[in-house]
């Protein structure tokens, strides 16, 4: 079969409807194919749409985007060249610095294959196959089960089709839910696991602006990094990969973002929404911004510190803020209000159809949970927010499930802790040793033990409270790191095979804690699973009646799964008498130039600008796509399937688009790839990288 670069374009959407231009929609390959083409050529696409993606070969253009350890990328190269975003790649820049090379501030560029860096815990997954295995699934459910033996029958049943789908050679398979189980689609991947770092940035130019200019406009941020895929120890030569544009775009044009959007919550009831405002987005806001304060302070006097910490510092800098905007958004959008709205119109409509009247049932339930869940809330957000937390206590934690999984037969085991599973969680366990830093560690332990001590009676922590309720809770938490050997490297690996007798044997207080944690996490997983168990057989439900009562499509809530949205570069206007052209140049970018940071540009660059019409040098733009976390890294193409961006933010007024779609402020950051192209040929001098993306001289 003839490989081919992505020359054409990109795709989806559903059925005969045709929506209009700003409408919302993460559309499925599938819901591709059953889009009508007059109103894709109508609004730019220049491919014929059955040229996205083939069923049957389980193959197409769209293979070229791809998943990259949770962010989205795609292919530039006939030789596995992959362009994501630089934050994107940040923790493989952190793997490989030191004090002495620090490759997060200085950046990194392979002139040679030799010299590229490989990423030890990196994955890519190319899309090879979507099948429908809803029937399936649900077939397996015994008549009259409990809600927990509903989870438990479906998790079997998604075990036994990924098993038997990972068959095939090099193949990694997921089943996913679409909308609470409106739908289940057996996924399957090729997985590349020899990933390696290409080129990246300076710090400066891919955090520019760092967290002020975050989730703003105008934004002026070079967010791009480059890697490669490896297969059998060479350069994997993909099937599809988009060319690049050098003539970009301008206002008005028409463009699409591809990728693996994470979460969006849409489907939820408005009841749902407002516990997820009150008892998720506002925790998240406070403890994780007192988390932020806690590392800088302790690792302000250290560079060694500041490395270790720099990667999760990045990552709970944007989930704060990413918190903070959702609650602005929805209090300023009023979006839980018009939920509410909405669902009394599908009530009133359902109650004079009497097919409909599980639905309300369902809805009905499902607001009740919701209430319920409200009591546990703090409790709940502390027990899941371990793997964000302290390093140490993460990884007993991680080493007492896996002993304890490992005790079982592999299709009776936590799917994260299945055989499937145990080399990448042992390359994070040896990887994270560069995050680890104890001052940084012991201040979020004393954290989150605080917090667990402020839970009121009846959802207190019995671990928390036998060990830390009297006396001092420094001294406390100082000894435990004493004399633990979770931290230590060689340690943790010998641990990594123990059973949980050997755990117990060892008398470590870290693993000590973990141990006594297990029994209250194990609950709390139940009355997760119970949960999931209820909304699997609710949440359909009540969501057939919003898509039978809307009388059209509805794209289903994000779940990871490869989707496009299709869009034009536009501004808008956040305010009364503000309004936002949708392009900035190089010219912003060094009007922001203060020298201190976030705002210091390297002098290679202000050397390069100096010699060039700065406005002359496209940025960023600003597009009306439908994205969300997960996006990251997506290719943003022209109609013709030209690579012309790369998304890498939403602007602060769109954060509470994951609830619901505004036109009017919905608007995503991607960088111009022409300002990519600028830097490696004019500040990095990288022309042999240029050759392999096959523009130079153009």
């Amino acid at each position: 079969m003839a490989r081919r670069s992505l020359s054409a374009s990109l795709f989806l959407l559903l059925a005969s409807f045709t929506p209009l231009p700003g409408v919302e929609g993460k559309w499925t390959p599938r819901q591709v194919l059953e889009l009508d083409p007059a109103w894709l050529r109508e609004l730019g696409l220049e491919a014929p749409p059955n040229r996205l993606w083939d069923p049957a070969r389980g193959t197409g253009l769209l293979a070229a985007a791809v998943n990259i350890s949770g962010c989205s990328a795609g292919f530039v190269s006939e030789t596995g060249l992959i362009l994501t975003n630089h934050h994107c790649l940040f923790g493989m820049l952190q793997e490989h610095s030191t004090p002495q090379r620090d490759l997060m501030t200085h950046g990194f560029l392979a002139r040679t294959q030799a010299e590229e860096l490989r990423g030890r815990t990196t994955r890519v997954a190319v899309p090879r196959r979507f099948t429908d295995v809803t029937q399936a699934v649900l077939a397996a459910v015994p008549a009259g089960a409990s809600d927990y033996a509903r989870w438990e029958a479906i998790e079997k049943k998604q075990k036994e089709l990924v098993a038997e789908c990972e068959k095939q050679p090099g193949a990694r398979c997921r089943v996913a839910v679409f909308d609470g189980g409106v739908e289940y689609v057996l996924i399957e991947s090729l997985e590349l696991d020899d990933i390696r770092l290409v080129y990246a940035p300076p710090r400066a130019i891919g955090e520019y602006g760092g967290e002020i200019d975050n989730w703003m406009w105008p934004r002026h941020t070079g967010d791009f990094a480059v890697a490669r895929a490896y297969k059998d120890g060479k350069p994997y030569r993909p099937e599809f990969w988009f060319p690049i544009s050098r003539t970009g775009v301008k206002p008005g044009d028409f463009v699409m973002v591809l990728g693996y959007p994470g979460r969006t919550v849409r489907s939820l009831t408005a009841a749902e929404m407002a516990l997820q405002r009150d008892g998720w987005f506002a925790l998240r806001a406070r403890i994780y911004g007192e988390w932020i304060r806690l590392l800088e302070e302790s690792t302000k006097d250290s560079r060694e510190g500041s490395i270790a910490v720099a990667s999760n510092l990045k990552s709970l800098n944007n989930v704060v803020k990413n918190a903070q905007g959702q609650l602005a958004g929805l209090a300023r959008g009023r979006i839980i209000e018009k939920q509410e709205r909405e669902e009394k119109e599908v009530l009133a409509w359902a109650a004079e159809r009497p097919e409909w009247k599980a639905a309300i049932e369902a809805r009905r339930e499902l607001d009740e949970r919701a209430a319920r869940r409200r009591a546990t809330a703090l409790r709940d957000f502390l027990l899941q927010s371990i793997p964000n937390g302290p390093v140490a206590l993460r990884h007993a934690a991680q080493l007492v499930r896996l002993a304890a999984e490992r005790a079982k037969p592999d299709m009776e085991r936590e799917a994260d802790y299945m055989e499937r599973q145990w080399p990448q969680l042992k390359a994070r366990l040896e990887r994270d040793q560069k995050s680890y830093f104890r001052a940084a560690d012991e201040a979020l332990l004393k954290s989150w033990l605080r917090h667990a001590l402020s839970l009121p009676e009846g959802a207190r922590i019995q671990a928390v409270e036998a060990r830390f309720r009297a006396g001092s809770l420094d001294d406390a938490v100082a000894r435990m790191y004493a004399g633990t050997r979770v931290t230590d490297l060689g340690e943790r690996m010998k641990m990594f095979g123990e059973t949980l007798d050997q755990l117990r044997a060892r008398r470590d207080p870290m693993l000590d804690f973990a141990l006594a944690l297990e029994t209250e996490l194990r609950a709390f997983d139940r009355a997760q699973r119970e949960h999931e168990g209820a909304v699997s057989r609710l949440r359909p439900a009540w969501r057939r009646a919003v898509m039978a009562h809307a009388g059209k499509p509805v794209a289903p809530d994000a779940n990871g799964t490869l989707r496009v949205s299709f869009a034009h570069v536009k501004g808008y206007v956040p305010r009364e008498a503000v309004e936002y052209l949708p392009q900035t140049t190089l010219a912003g970018m060094l009007e922001k130039h203060t020298g201190e940071e976030p705002f210091a540009l390297p002098k290679a660059l202000l050397d390069a600008a100096a010699k060039t019409d700065p406005a002359q040098v496209p940025l960023n733009f600003l597009s009306d796509a439908d994205t969300t976390g997960g996006n990251s890294g997506s290719p943003t193409v022209n109609g013709r399937g030209e690579l012309v961006g790369l998304n890498f933010d939403r602007v602060w007024e769109n954060v509470a688009n994951d609830f619901g779609y505004n036109p009017a402020i919905a608007r995503n950051v991607n960088v111009d790839i022409r300002f990519f192209l600028w830097l490696l040929e004019h500040v990095d001098g990288a022309g042999e990288l240029l050759r392999e993306l096959g523009v130079q001289g153009r």
